[in-house]
């Protein structure tokens, strides 16, 4: 885990929010028309129209969060579900705390 790129891909202020969406989807986002529940994250679609920015900028942003580590993508079909990777969250935790 780089504590320096997940500590870069969380000072965005829209990534920290998507960020904090994801931790709980189904308060955050409407429910799913192509898969049922929440089990492989958020469509992207979801995640543009809440944030009000273009679905270029949000695709990125969220590039930039998986290759922190930060979340796991899940294709399905034509669509991508973007959910956090809690494994590697709690480790940048944990490093970041002995770190300090």
């Amino acid at each position: 885990m780089d504590i320096l790129k997940v500590n870069a891909a969380l000072s965005n202020n829209v990534r920290l929010e998507i960020m904090k969406w994801l931790k709980e989807p189904a308060a955050n986002f409407p429910p799913h028309v192509e898969v049922e529940g929440f089990d492989d994250g958020v469509c992207v679609k979801n995640i543009q129209l809440k944030t009000g920015l273009s679905q270029s900028t949000i695709s990125h942003y969220l590039s930039v969060l998986q290759e922190a580590g930060l979340v796991i993508p899940t294709r399905h079909g034509k669509w991508t579900y973007y959910r956090r990777d809690e494994k590697n969250i709690k480790a940048y935790l944990t490093q970041l705390v002995l770190e300090l």
